[in-house]
């Protein structure tokens, strides 16, 4: 259902409608993030890519992971941050928790474009989500030339530790064990997004945004 902002009957209206429903469906993007603290400019920007702003004048993680770095290296020193301050790590905030109290006793399921795998954190059954435009967690094949994906978790945190000047170090770089060639993010960009890390797989010819 949907609720008139600054309706002051709204939140009792809406917490009636949960307790007294049979089925929920949550559909969340990024604003449920926002307000979990997973904000993507400002003091938190500045926080974790003050070198990456100083050189390039970027203006918010978003645009960042857009621009295009003077190497690979550069790239992944870029990313590796990204994912790791927005995938690998709790939110500031218990935002989703708190919608995970609200909602556990019910037969509840998630449709969420989020990539950031709060839902997950946060105790979702993952079998119960269904998160449309990728994971921050996996790569993929930017060719491609297959349909598999691949866990990033350990590389990453290796990357956050051993980059220097902007840089992580080249035997780092992710590559395809097929082709070679770079990996990428399993992202809806502009390639086909392949199976995702709980079963459900899509086959879509994407466009740009």
């Amino acid at each position: 259902m949907f609720l008139k902002k600054n309706n002051e009957g709204s939140i009792i209206q809406l917490s009636k409608c949960i307790e007294e429903c049979d089925a929920i469906i949550i559909g969340a993007g990024s604003g449920l993030s926002t307000a979990a603290g997973l904000t993507y400019a400002g003091e938190r920007f500045e926080k974790y890519f003050s070198d990456f702003i100083k050189k390039y004048h970027l203006r918010d993680m978003y645009s960042a992971g857009f621009y295009s770095y003077e190497s690979l290296e550069e790239h992944w020193a870029y990313w590796s941050r990204h994912i790791y301050y927005n995938r690998y790590i709790n939110s500031p905030k218990d935002t989703y928790q708190k919608l995970l109290e609200l909602v556990k006793d019910k037969d509840y399921f998630v449709l969420t474009t989020n990539v950031d795998h709060q839902f997950q954190r946060a105790g979702f059954d993952s079998k119960r989500l269904f998160y449309t435009q990728g994971d921050y967690g996996l790569w993929q094949c930017s060719v491609p030339c297959h349909q598999e994906t691949y866990d990033n978790e350990e590389i990453v945190r290796e990357m956050i530790e051993k980059q220097k000047d902007m840089k992580v170090p080249t035997e780092l770089v992710p590559r395809c064990p097929h082709c070679h060639a770079p990996l990428t993010m399993n992202f809806v960009v502009i390639i086909p997004l392949f199976k995702m890390k709980d079963g459900i797989k899509l086959t879509i010819d994407m466009k740009i945004f």
